[in-house]
């Protein structure tokens, strides 16, 4: 299989997917290497499909926008209090879909999460345990989370208990 033929299966594979694939998942049905499809998804982000890339996978971009209600909040805390900020958002229903600092040479930096279970969040600090370096420690603790629920009552109820752990900035 040619280089547009391999782009044109990984496009099938994310159309038929409900859920993140990993670059690892995607290089062994293609029997090509990780690097390979990261090269490729590159490709096609620049052709302009939307392809979001997330802690755990590859997932088309309109499959993550499903939620009733989207809204805001800003936090600050540090590293020992990151997985108790995720559970947080999770245990309420809701989805951590981002994060973003602002950064005195670079601007404003946003990261794709997609976090919505205990077990997202897991895989999620496990990396960061590895990597030793959140994108908060870039902005001393501040960053913003959007944050998809069912409704706005959910996000309330994630954004009281967030403030009685004083993680919320207000």
């Amino acid at each position: 299989m040619n280089a547009a033929e391999r782009r044109d299966e990984i496009e099938k594979i994310l159309s038929a997917s409900e859920s993140t694939i990993s670059a690892t998942k995607l290089a062994e049905k293609l029997k090509v290497s990780r690097q390979i499809i990261v090269g490729d998804i590159a490709l096609m982000r620049a052709e302009g499909m939307e392809i979001k890339s997330t802690p755990r996978g590859y997932i088309l971009t309109h499959k993550t926008d499903v939620f009733p209600y989207m809204g805001t909040i800003a936090c600050k805390h540090y590293s020992d209090n990151m997985l108790d900020e995720l559970y947080t958002i999770v245990d309420f229903g809701g989805t951590c879909i981002d994060v973003k600092i602002d950064h005195s040479i670079y601007g404003e930096i946003t990261a794709q999460l997609d976090i919505s279970s205990r077990y997202d969040a897991d895989v999620f600090m496990s990396k960061i345990n590895k990597a030793d370096q959140p994108l908060s420690s870039l902005s001393d603790g501040i960053h913003e989370h959007r944050i998809g629920c069912r409704d706005k009552e959910i996000f309330d109820l994630i954004r009281k208990e967030l403030r009685k752990k004083n993680i919320l900035i207000e």
